[in-house]
């Protein structure tokens, strides 16, 4: 059973999003918002600070106006954006296995995103389920992704295997019980997980 992020693993969206531009849009929604404890990654600084914003936002009802006033931004990079080094070539494996894809993206935005690089989302597809974020589900650091994928996988955190490239992968991978697989794409980024230079090698390692 695989769990796999979307940004920086399967596709590159985060690269062509404008997150300055959707954290300008955040800060005249909201003005100032509390700071959240979650751990430091390779984003940049305003990729950080909108995804930091809907952590701190979870129970407050202006979430759902923020996480839409991001995803504005992150729908405009769908045609821009590129698919990660030997995704396609992992197609047929996933067909065969239970996969879901937990992101922080808004779960409506995933299946253009993967259908803009032919990868499918349904039965018999690729990807099986799509967790992404919600107002109802802790986002990656905290495992609450992880623990809804394997559920509804009907699976055990036990016998699952996260794939990301990001510290609030593991992180979330960690709290949830489940096996990391690093796929980083920036040298050093994930120090001290268990890593592969690509998609396919962790693939192959989580079902060897």
């Amino acid at each position: 059973m695989l769990l796999l992020d979307l940004d920086r693993t399967l596709v590159d969206l985060q690269s062509f999003t404008d997150y300055g531009a959707a954290l300008g849009d955040v800060e005249r929604l909201l003005g100032t918002w509390p700071d959240a404890p979650v751990p430091q990654t390779d984003w940049d600084g305003p990729t950080m600070a909108c995804m930091s914003v809907l952590h701190a936002l979870l129970g407050d009802p202006r979430w759902a106006e923020v996480s839409a006033a991001i995803a504005v931004h992150e729908r405009a990079a769908i045609p821009h954006s590129t698919v990660m080094p030997t995704v396609l070539e992992t197609r047929q494996t996933l067909r065969a296995t239970p996969v879901a894809v937990v992101t922080l993206l808004a779960p409506e935005l995933v299946p253009e995103v993967l259908a803009a690089h032919g990868i499918g989302v349904g039965p018999g597809a690729e990807v099986d389920v799509v967790i992404g974020r919600s107002a109802e589900i802790r986002p990656k650091p905290e495992p609450d992704g992880l623990l809804a994928a394997c559920a509804a996988l009907g699976g055990e955190p036990a016998d699952a295997v996260m794939i990301g490239d990001s510290s609030w992968d593991a992180e979330a991978a960690t709290r949830a019980g489940v096996s990391f697989i690093g796929v980083p794409s920036s040298p050093g980024s994930l120090s001290g997980s268990t890593c592969e230079a690509t998609l396919a090698d962790a693939v192959a390692r989580a079902l060897s």
